[in-house]
């Protein structure tokens, strides 16, 4: 885990993303999807760093995806330090972020809560 990665505008762990040791996420430009990101576009016309920071329920951009919403909702319920806590710890305990391609242990979930609950505890 790269922690000093933290977390990407849209709630995805960049501190855990195989992709960044080429990546330096979506304040860096390089981002191919950086003109395209409607996560980014609206954080910055609202002034926020994060949309986790906004104040609507939003599912727009990459939070139409299950894993990226759960983490903005569990950062807006516990915070980002709780998240990563819980992250970091997953981790050591051999929960895979990406598996395959970007796919891994926290893609297999239909429901934001139980996918929540896997966070906190690592359990299934």
């Amino acid at each position: 885990m790269r922690r000093e990665l933290g977390i990407a505008r849209c709630g995805l762990a960049c501190c855990l993303c195989s992709e960044n040791t080429k990546c330096h996420g979506c304040n860096s430009e390089e981002c191919p999807d950086n003109d395209l990101c409607e996560n980014k576009k609206c954080s910055i016309k609202k002034k926020l760093t994060h949309c986790y920071m906004c104040s609507e329920n939003c599912k727009k951009g990459l939070l139409s995806k299950i894993k990226p919403y759960a983490f903005t909702l569990f950062i807006k319920r516990y915070g980002k330090d709780k998240l990563l806590n819980c992250l970091e710890k997953n981790e050591k305990n051999g929960i895979v972020y990406h598996r395959e391609g970007i796919n891994g242990d926290y893609d297999d979930f239909d429901d934001v809560e139980k996918l929540i609950e896997f966070i906190l505890t690592g359990k299934r």
